[in-house]
């Protein structure tokens, strides 16, 4: 039973891949990119110490740009990580041999997520399943698993090494001459997972 895992090397798509494990998933870890930096290396290095196969997976600069666009216009980075996401998922769930299509929101995650109707509708346009292992988990419950499995670097997102949307995201805007302070929230947090603390939990 092989699942695509949307993948990007932070502590909450690594405790999804460890519980998809447990559950006898054959999971295959898959980090996005647009071809503007090589960010996804990051993902692709804790995959291998995580002892997981890992791909990485290309989507167009258009779906960036449009990101980007919608980021300049809303001054907010919301709608955009919900774009990317959506056409992240699109593009897995479109590579024929899958049949499992997974990630790491969680059950308080505001953006990116798919309410119920989305994900009914990518399970049937796709002819897929989706899933999302954290969706039943709260903050603390996925803070203290990952504490247990994981050791974990935690950084504000402009200084931390990480292989998720934003990088490029970010990278695009300067490249505009817009100033990524000025849209994504000053004192966000995110996560790096360097390797596992212990496994047999």
């Amino acid at each position: 039973m092989e699942v695509y895992h949307l993948y990007s090397g932070g502590k909450d798509s690594s405790l999804s891949a460890w519980i998809l494990t447990r559950l006898g998933y054959d999971v295959k870890l898959v980090t996005i990119s647009f071809g503007l930096l090589d960010s996804w290396c990051f993902a692709k290095e804790t995959a291998e110490k995580l002892g997981f196969d890992h791909q990485i997976l290309y989507l167009p600069r258009e779906i960036l740009e449009k990101a980007a666009g919608m980021c300049m216009k809303d001054r907010h980075p919301n709608s955009a990580i919900q774009f990317i996401h959506e056409k992240a998922l699109e593009a897995v769930a479109s590579i024929p041999e899958v049949e499992r299509v997974s990630d790491g929101t969680r059950r308080d995650d505001r953006v990116p997520f798919l309410d119920l109707p989305r994900a009914r509708s990518l399970e049937d346009r796709f002819n897929i399943a989706y899933i999302r292992p954290l969706l039943g988990l709260g903050y603390k419950t996925i803070k203290e698993l990952t504490e247990k499995l994981f050791v974990v670097e935690i950084r504000e997102s402009e200084r931390l090494e990480k292989s998720d949307y934003e990088v490029e995201l970010r990278h695009l805007l300067r490249e505009r001459g817009v100033n990524p302070l000025e849209i994504f929230p000053k004192s966000h947090h995110q996560s790096r997972v360097l390797g596992w603390r212990k496994k047999d939990i």
